[in-house]
């Protein structure tokens, strides 16, 4: 077998620039995937958090790049392109890595992580459909990265869900530091664990089962001084029969209660290496019938719609899209096409509103391969930052 060939990416950072995309995968040093070849690089930050990981290149591939720059050195700058919003989606994954960093590291952070947040809240309230996008339609599996996207789509769910029940601003703000913050104490196990085809070891598990208090206890060395976001963290693997963890309660705060059911929801929408996603049906399905239709499962399955933005359906034309935007009502959501009406996969889409008859929805469209994809740009456009 013949031996990879690896290029540091700190060897070559000096040709990349940022906000060009990429011409080749770049890999952490457990040789998983960080980001994909024509995605970019958006800020310094970003380049700072893959040099951290080790990241590195085939070299072969990265040879394209300096064949690029072969009769120049341009010293590492930023493209003139006008930033996107997808752009800053990618941007929030690094900043939460330096943040995070800092929390294990035992450095005070906590105006950092509530500023982080703030700024999470802009981003999801500026285009919240783009935002669920980014939330349910994921594309390469990233496990390198699984921790990270995780408490973003956890907080994202969780904003969306705050609103639906009326939450005043400073317990919605609790809700998205805990959000983001829940895991801090197994980042790397969490890689680990979403890339592994076997069942969790004994150590695994004891791990798991620490991990509240331990994430905790990171927070208020970390600073942290809110008490309902460092109760939530502390009891959000907690259930109202007994069989939660780490102390079997049944009874837990309402951020909390919050918290657990976007953590286990976002969860269950997710990839991992041993599964599939589940579909967002199955999964609100079962959020209902494990909350016994209570209000958090029934304001998150409000709010989100049947078929929310990132989800896959079929339309009466025959033709398979991906929803965009919410609609006037759950089934009516507008959907951009991905295929024409023989099914066959197309470059151009274009947009469905499925209140008009013969773009109905029949419902979510299971047979993915081959549509795992869809770059946000395709079906949005190009969105400005």
């Amino acid at each position: 077998m013949t031996e990879v060939q690896r290029t540091p990416l700190a060897s070559v950072k000096d040709l990349i620039l940022l906000g060009e995309a990429l011409p080749f995968d770049v890999m952490d040093e457990f040789d998983r995937l960080l980001l994909a070849a024509g995605q970019r690089i958006v800020s310094d930050t970003q380049l700072d958090m893959l040099l951290a990981r080790g990241a590195w290149a085939h070299t072969h591939e990265v040879q394209a790049l300096k064949d690029r720059y072969k009769d120049q050195a341009p010293a590492r700058a930023a493209v003139l392109r006008k930033e996107s919003i997808f752009d800053l989606w990618e941007k929030k994954v690094w900043e939460l890595d330096a943040v995070l960093r800092k929390v294990l590291a035992g450095q005070s952070c906590a105006a950092d992580i509530n500023a982080l947040a703030l700024r999470l809240a802009q981003l999801i309230s500026r285009d919240t459909d783009v935002a669920l996008f980014m939330t349910i339609r994921q594309n390469e599996p990233r496990f390198a990265l699984y921790a990270l996207l995780h408490a973003l789509h956890t907080a994202t769910i969780g904003m969306v869900l705050s609103r639906q029940l009326g939450w005043p601003i400073g317990q919605t703000a609790s809700l998205l530091c805990a959000s983001l913050t829940m895991n801090v104490s197994t980042l790397e196990l969490q890689a680990r664990m979403a890339q592994q085809q076997d069942p969790p070891s004994s150590k695994q598990i004891d791990q798991i089962r620490a991990h509240p208090q331990a994430s905790e206890q990171l927070l208020r060395s970390a600073g942290v001084q809110d008490e309902a976001w460092l109760l939530a963290v502390r009891e959000h693997h907690e259930r109202p029969d007994g069989t939660g963890y780490p102390s079997g309660l049944t009874a837990i705060s309402e951020l909390a209660h919050a918290l657990r059911v976007t953590d286990v929801f976002t969860a269950k929408i997710s990839p991992r290496a041993f599964r599939p996603a589940m579909n967002l049906q199955a999964a609100a399905k079962q959020l209902f019938q494990d909350e016994r239709g209570g209000p958090m499962a029934a304001g998150l399955i409000k709010a989100l719609g049947l078929y929310p933005p990132g989800d896959l359906v079929d339309l009466k034309s025959g033709e398979v899209g991906v929803v965009v935007r919410r609609g006037p009502s759950a089934t009516t959501p507008k959907v951009a096409t991905l295929t024409n009406r023989q099914g066959k996969p197309v470059v151009e889409t274009h947009v469905r509103d499925t209140s008009e008859p013969e773009f109905a929805v029949l419902g979510p469209h299971t047979e993915r391969q081959g549509l795992t994809r869809v770059m946000p740009e395709r079906v949005y456009g190009y969105i400005f930052a």
